[in-house]
Protein backbone atom coordinates (compact mmCIF):
# COMPACT_ATOMS: atom_id res chain seq x y z
CA UNK A 1 0.00 0.00 0.00
CA UNK A 2 2.59 2.19 1.07
CA UNK A 3 4.47 1.76 -2.43
CA UNK A 4 1.36 2.43 -3.88
CA UNK A 5 1.15 5.94 -2.38
CA UNK A 6 4.26 6.85 -3.33
CA UNK A 7 4.05 5.94 -6.92
CA UNK A 8 0.79 7.78 -7.08
CA UNK A 9 2.60 10.74 -5.82
CA UNK A 10 5.44 10.74 -7.98
CA UNK A 11 3.09 10.82 -11.19
CA UNK A 12 0.71 13.54 -9.70
CA UNK A 13 3.93 15.73 -8.62
CA UNK A 14 6.08 14.89 -12.16
CA UNK A 15 4.73 17.56 -14.19
CA UNK A 16 5.45 20.39 -11.04
CA UNK A 17 8.87 18.59 -11.10
CA UNK A 18 9.53 19.42 -14.78
CA UNK A 19 7.73 22.83 -14.49
CA UNK A 20 10.29 24.05 -11.93
CA UNK A 21 13.22 22.83 -13.66
CA UNK A 22 12.20 24.15 -17.09
CA UNK A 23 11.32 27.58 -15.76
CA UNK A 24 15.25 27.71 -14.65
CA UNK A 25 15.78 27.78 -18.18
CA UNK A 26 16.27 31.38 -19.66
CA UNK A 27 16.15 31.81 -23.55
CA UNK A 28 17.39 34.85 -25.19
CA UNK A 29 14.44 36.43 -26.83
CA UNK A 30 15.07 36.09 -30.56
CA UNK A 31 14.70 39.33 -33.55
CA UNK A 32 11.46 38.56 -35.43
CA UNK A 33 12.51 38.64 -39.11
CA UNK A 34 10.29 36.79 -40.86
CA UNK A 35 8.50 39.93 -42.48
CA UNK A 36 12.28 40.74 -43.77
CA UNK A 37 12.75 39.09 -47.20
CA UNK A 38 16.73 39.64 -47.22
CA UNK A 39 17.18 38.38 -43.73
CA UNK A 40 15.16 35.09 -45.18
CA UNK A 41 17.12 34.64 -48.02
CA UNK A 42 20.07 34.87 -45.44
CA UNK A 43 19.42 32.52 -43.49
CA UNK A 44 18.55 29.75 -46.32
CA UNK A 45 21.95 30.49 -47.86
CA UNK A 46 23.41 29.85 -44.03
CA UNK A 47 21.13 26.70 -43.35
CA UNK A 48 22.09 25.25 -47.11
CA UNK A 49 25.64 25.95 -46.52
CA UNK A 50 26.12 24.81 -42.89
CA UNK A 51 23.19 22.75 -41.82
CA UNK A 52 21.97 21.03 -44.65
CA UNK A 53 25.04 18.57 -44.41
CA UNK A 54 23.64 16.67 -41.72
CA UNK A 55 19.95 18.28 -41.32
CA UNK A 56 17.09 17.93 -43.96
CA UNK A 57 14.00 20.19 -44.78
CA UNK A 58 11.68 17.00 -46.27
CA UNK A 59 8.64 18.89 -45.65
CA UNK A 60 10.17 22.58 -47.47
CA UNK A 61 10.92 21.87 -51.42
CA UNK A 62 13.35 23.93 -52.86
CA UNK A 63 10.79 26.03 -55.59
CA UNK A 64 8.95 27.33 -52.43
CA UNK A 65 12.09 29.34 -51.80
CA UNK A 66 10.50 31.59 -54.78
CA UNK A 67 8.42 32.90 -52.34
CA UNK A 68 11.62 34.88 -50.64
CA UNK A 69 12.05 36.58 -53.90
CA UNK A 70 14.73 34.23 -55.22
CA UNK A 71 14.53 33.41 -59.51
CA UNK A 72 14.75 29.94 -60.16
CA UNK A 73 18.08 30.41 -61.44
CA UNK A 74 19.53 31.81 -58.41
CA UNK A 75 18.19 28.86 -56.50
CA UNK A 76 19.48 26.40 -58.84
CA UNK A 77 23.07 28.30 -58.82
CA UNK A 78 23.37 29.08 -55.07
CA UNK A 79 21.22 26.89 -52.98
CA UNK A 80 20.91 23.28 -54.80
CA UNK A 81 23.34 20.81 -53.91
CA UNK A 82 21.33 17.86 -53.19
CA UNK A 83 19.01 17.60 -55.73
CA UNK A 84 18.56 18.16 -59.29
CA UNK A 85 14.96 19.37 -59.59
CA UNK A 86 13.86 22.50 -58.30
CA UNK A 87 10.74 20.93 -57.38
CA UNK A 88 12.72 18.29 -55.08
CA UNK A 89 12.54 18.75 -51.30
CA UNK A 90 15.61 20.04 -49.24
CA UNK A 91 16.61 16.30 -48.16
CA UNK A 92 20.48 15.21 -47.31
CA UNK A 93 22.42 13.01 -48.80
CA UNK A 94 23.82 11.36 -45.08
CA UNK A 95 22.63 8.00 -44.93
CA UNK A 96 21.37 6.37 -41.27
CA UNK A 97 23.79 4.21 -41.01
CA UNK A 98 26.39 6.51 -41.64
CA UNK A 99 24.88 8.88 -39.47
CA UNK A 100 25.22 6.87 -36.63
CA UNK A 101 28.56 5.79 -36.78
CA UNK A 102 29.35 9.81 -36.89
CA UNK A 103 26.72 11.00 -34.32
CA UNK A 104 25.24 8.26 -32.89
CA UNK A 105 21.70 9.00 -33.87
CA UNK A 106 20.18 10.60 -36.82
CA UNK A 107 20.17 13.97 -37.17
CA UNK A 108 16.73 15.62 -37.00
CA UNK A 109 14.32 16.63 -39.84
CA UNK A 110 14.61 20.45 -39.09
CA UNK A 111 11.11 21.32 -41.15
CA UNK A 112 8.96 21.84 -38.10
CA UNK A 113 11.91 22.62 -35.17
CA UNK A 114 10.52 25.78 -34.06
CA UNK A 115 7.02 24.61 -34.17
CA UNK A 116 7.99 21.44 -31.97
CA UNK A 117 10.22 23.97 -29.45
CA UNK A 118 7.08 26.29 -29.44
CA UNK A 119 5.08 23.46 -27.86
CA UNK A 120 7.69 22.83 -25.03
CA UNK A 121 9.19 25.94 -24.36
CA UNK A 122 6.86 28.62 -25.54
CA UNK A 123 8.60 30.12 -28.31
CA UNK A 124 10.77 27.64 -31.01
CA UNK A 125 12.50 31.12 -32.11
CA UNK A 126 14.03 31.51 -28.72
CA UNK A 127 15.21 28.41 -27.90
CA UNK A 128 16.74 28.04 -31.58
CA UNK A 129 18.14 31.55 -30.94
CA UNK A 130 19.71 31.18 -27.55
CA UNK A 131 20.74 27.21 -28.61
CA UNK A 132 22.70 28.30 -31.80
CA UNK A 133 24.50 31.24 -29.62
CA UNK A 134 25.22 29.12 -26.56
CA UNK A 135 27.58 26.14 -27.41
CA UNK A 136 31.29 26.17 -25.88
CA UNK A 137 34.23 23.99 -25.55
CA UNK A 138 34.00 20.99 -23.77
CA UNK A 139 36.62 18.23 -23.55
CA UNK A 140 34.67 15.28 -22.02
CA UNK A 141 32.49 15.33 -25.09
CA UNK A 142 32.69 13.11 -27.90
CA UNK A 143 32.57 16.25 -30.48
CA UNK A 144 34.50 18.51 -27.81
CA UNK A 145 31.32 20.43 -28.04
CA UNK A 146 28.73 20.99 -25.32
CA UNK A 147 25.50 22.98 -25.31
CA UNK A 148 23.81 25.32 -22.33
CA UNK A 149 20.38 24.67 -23.78
CA UNK A 150 20.77 21.08 -24.84
CA UNK A 151 23.45 19.84 -22.11
CA UNK A 152 25.49 16.90 -23.72
CA UNK A 153 24.11 17.76 -26.99
CA UNK A 154 25.26 15.00 -29.44
CA UNK A 155 25.59 17.74 -32.38
CA UNK A 156 29.15 19.84 -32.78
CA UNK A 157 28.98 23.73 -33.52
CA UNK A 158 28.88 23.81 -37.15
CA UNK A 159 28.98 27.71 -37.06
CA UNK A 160 31.93 27.77 -34.63
CA UNK A 161 34.17 29.38 -37.48
CA UNK A 162 31.67 32.63 -37.56
CA UNK A 163 31.32 32.66 -33.81
CA UNK A 164 34.54 31.50 -32.85
CA UNK A 165 34.99 29.28 -29.22
CA UNK A 166 33.53 29.83 -26.52
CA UNK A 167 34.24 28.16 -23.36
CA UNK A 168 32.45 27.51 -19.46
CA UNK A 169 34.59 29.79 -16.87
CA UNK A 170 32.75 30.44 -13.57
CA UNK A 171 29.62 29.44 -14.95
CA UNK A 172 29.99 31.69 -17.70
CA UNK A 173 30.41 31.56 -21.24
CA UNK A 174 33.95 33.53 -22.27
CA UNK A 175 34.77 33.85 -26.01
CA UNK A 176 38.25 32.90 -26.43
CA UNK A 177 39.09 32.35 -30.17
CA UNK A 178 37.28 34.95 -32.45
CA UNK A 179 35.25 33.76 -35.48
CA UNK A 180 34.94 35.53 -38.90
CA UNK A 181 32.34 37.28 -37.31
CA UNK A 182 31.75 40.12 -34.16
CA UNK A 183 29.36 38.76 -31.78
CA UNK A 184 26.70 41.52 -33.13
CA UNK A 185 27.17 40.60 -36.31
CA UNK A 186 26.98 36.75 -35.89
CA UNK A 187 23.42 37.07 -33.68
CA UNK A 188 22.37 38.75 -36.33
CA UNK A 189 23.20 35.98 -38.87
CA UNK A 190 21.70 33.48 -35.97
CA UNK A 191 18.46 36.03 -35.96
CA UNK A 192 18.40 35.04 -39.59
CA UNK A 193 19.14 31.44 -39.75
CA UNK A 194 16.41 31.34 -36.97
CA UNK A 195 14.01 33.40 -38.76
CA UNK A 196 13.88 31.31 -41.87
CA UNK A 197 13.47 28.11 -39.96
CA UNK A 198 10.46 29.40 -38.10
CA UNK A 199 9.38 30.46 -41.52
CA UNK A 200 10.06 26.41 -42.73
CA UNK A 201 7.71 25.40 -40.85
CA UNK A 202 5.05 27.25 -42.19
CA UNK A 203 5.55 29.10 -44.85
CA UNK A 204 1.72 30.12 -45.17
CA UNK A 205 1.73 31.81 -42.41
CA UNK A 206 1.97 35.37 -43.26
CA UNK A 207 -0.75 34.64 -45.84
CA UNK A 208 -3.11 33.10 -43.26
CA UNK A 209 -2.78 36.02 -40.97
CA UNK A 210 -3.42 38.54 -44.14
CA UNK A 211 -6.77 36.19 -44.82
CA UNK A 212 -7.77 36.20 -41.28
CA UNK A 213 -7.67 40.19 -41.06
CA UNK A 214 -10.05 40.27 -44.42
CA UNK A 215 -11.98 38.35 -43.13
CA UNK A 216 -12.44 40.20 -39.82
CA UNK A 217 -12.74 43.41 -41.97
CA UNK A 218 -15.43 41.68 -44.15
CA UNK A 219 -17.27 40.47 -41.30
CA UNK A 220 -17.08 43.98 -39.68
CA UNK A 221 -18.54 45.60 -42.76
CA UNK A 222 -21.41 43.18 -43.27
CA UNK A 223 -22.05 43.78 -39.05
CA UNK A 224 -23.15 46.98 -40.32
CA UNK A 225 -25.02 46.45 -43.47
CA UNK A 226 -27.02 43.57 -41.42
CA UNK A 227 -27.45 45.82 -38.43
CA UNK A 228 -29.01 48.67 -41.02
CA UNK A 229 -30.99 46.19 -42.41
CA UNK A 230 -32.52 44.86 -39.03
CA UNK A 231 -33.36 48.42 -37.95
CA UNK A 232 -35.45 49.34 -41.71
CA UNK A 233 -37.28 45.77 -41.32
CA UNK A 234 -37.94 46.56 -37.57
CA UNK A 235 -38.09 49.99 -38.07
CA UNK A 236 -42.87 49.60 -37.95
CA UNK A 237 -42.58 47.66 -35.19
CA UNK A 238 -43.16 48.41 -31.67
Amino acid sequence: MKTMKKLLLAVLFAPLTVLAAGAELKLDRAPDKTRDVAALQNGAKLFVNYCLNCHGLSYMRYNRLRDLGLSEQQIRDNLMFTAEKVGEPMTIALRRPEAKEFFGAWPPDLSLIARARASEFGSGADWLYTYLRTFYRDPSRPTGWNNVVFENVGMPHALWELQGQQVMKDHKLTLVTKGTMTPEQYNDAVADLVSFLVYVGEPAAEWRKQIGIGVLLFLAVLLVVAYSLKREYWKDVH
